[in-house]
């Protein structure tokens, strides 16, 4: 199987290249509102937004600013098929202007665009961006009432356009059987109350890359990326960034279409082709892993697990996870300008068996057989993926 994914590096406010009714989800982080790291962007795109923050006029700066971003959502959601969700990850501001400091409520901001624009609001996530920092304390310090509530949690805000998505065809229903995640992933990701985004590592960028775009940690499209769409499926991000997004659709074995207005970060995503094969492999053997922990625990503890995986063989607690099975990436090639293309087959348990190219180095490590080698030798041994999840 394969996938296509195109960046453009253009202005999102006008997607022209993406057809009407084509994209199935997105998946976005804006430039915030009112974060002065975003205030020279959003300027350049109306100069009254500086006018008003030579004024101290924070709210009047605040709507222009998301008068900006309401371009963008209304090209989204022409470009969404019927039932597609829409999934952006916000996060409120605080600022002083001339000594008035206020918080600007974003989130509530970008829903009331979304709703006007026709799509339905689902249940919001909320996750904490959990910090050590001494001084992250706003305020006047042990004095009341001066002292202010510290911002450690950003949204997902969710949204669908028009009702709920029809899988008709022999062929889409077996699909979206085999696009299932595991009972305990959906009992973690479908909380409402993210505490910390675990699970795989954020190597993808060097932190300095990262801070400059004010990037999400992979595990946040890559579960909304499981949680909403379909294998095959095509995911848009309308702010890519540094292609965090992107990155989470290929290991995903979906295709999808970015935008980014920085050329800048053009480097940036196209020389991290080969680092996503393990990364994106890594993130399956942790599934498996916890799933065999999880098997493994429930049975010490006499619950049943009634069903089996049909692809792995191994106990699952429902029958919708009967016809599970993950796509293994096998390699990343760039194709015409701006365009990557991923090769993927069904991943299997057989360690010695190897599945990725031979000629993509990076791919090759990551092999289930090579990847369990190398976690033993790391002495995380709890990561490797078994033979068998029945033992």
């Amino acid at each position: 199987m394969k996938t296509t994914h195109k960046i453009h590096f253009q202005n999102a406010q006008k997607m022209a290249e993406t057809p009407n009714n084509t994209i199935d989800l997105m998946v976005t982080s804006p430039p915030y509102p009112m974060i002065e790291m975003w205030d020279e962007m959003f300027i350049s795109q109306n100069p009254k937004i500086d006018l008003a923050l030579q004024r101290g006029d924070g709210p009047k700066a605040f709507e222009l600013m998301n008068q900006e971003l309401d371009k963008v959502w209304k090209e989204v959601y022409r470009v969404m098929k019927p039932g597609g969700i829409a999934c952006v990850n916000i996060g409120d501001a605080t600022r002083t202007i001339k000594d008035d400091f206020a918080l600007y409520a974003s989130h509530s901001r970008i829903v009331s665009a979304m709703l006007a624009l026709g799509f339905s609001m689902l249940p919001a996530i909320l996750w904490r961006k959990q910090t050590n920092a001494p001084n992250k304390f706003m305020g006047s310090g042990m004095y009341p009432p001066g002292a202010y509530v510290t911002l450690e949690h950003e949204f997902v805000l969710i949204f669908r356009k028009g009702g709920k998505r029809e899988f008709n065809r022999d062929a889409d229903k077996q699909n979206r059987r085999a696009s299932a995640y595991f009972w305990e992933e959906r009992n973690q990701w479908f909380s409402d109350v993210w505490m910390e985004l675990k699970g795989t590592r954020q190597g993808l960028f060097e932190k300095k890359t990262r801070q400059r775009s004010a990037a999400f940690p992979f595990e946040l499209p890559y579960r909304l990326i499981n949680m909403f769409s379909v294998i095959g499926d095509t995911v848009l991000d309308p702010f890519l960034g540094i292609g965090t997004t992107l990155f989470a659709a290929m290991g995903s074995c979906r295709n999808s279409v970015g935008y980014e207005i920085e050329t800048g970060f053009k480097e940036a995503i196209l020389s991290k082709t080969d680092d996503i094969v393990p990364l994106a492999n890594e993130r399956l053997l942790q599934r498996l892993t916890a799933h065999q922990d999880f098997i493994k625990d429930r049975t010490e503890n006499n619950k049943p697990c009634k069903h089996t995986n049909h692809f792995y063989g191994f106990p699952v607690i429902t029958k919708q996870e009967a016809d599970l099975v993950f796509q293994e990436l096998l390699s990343v090639e760039r194709g015409d300008e701006n365009t990557l293309n991923a090769t993927y087959a069904p991943l299997e348990l057989d360690v010695n068996a190897p599945r990725s190219a031979a000629k993509n180095k990076k791919s090759a490590t990551a092999s289930p057989g090579s990847k369990k080698k190398q976690l033993k030798k790391d002495g995380e041994e709890k990561k490797a993926v078994q033979l068998s999840l029945l033992d």
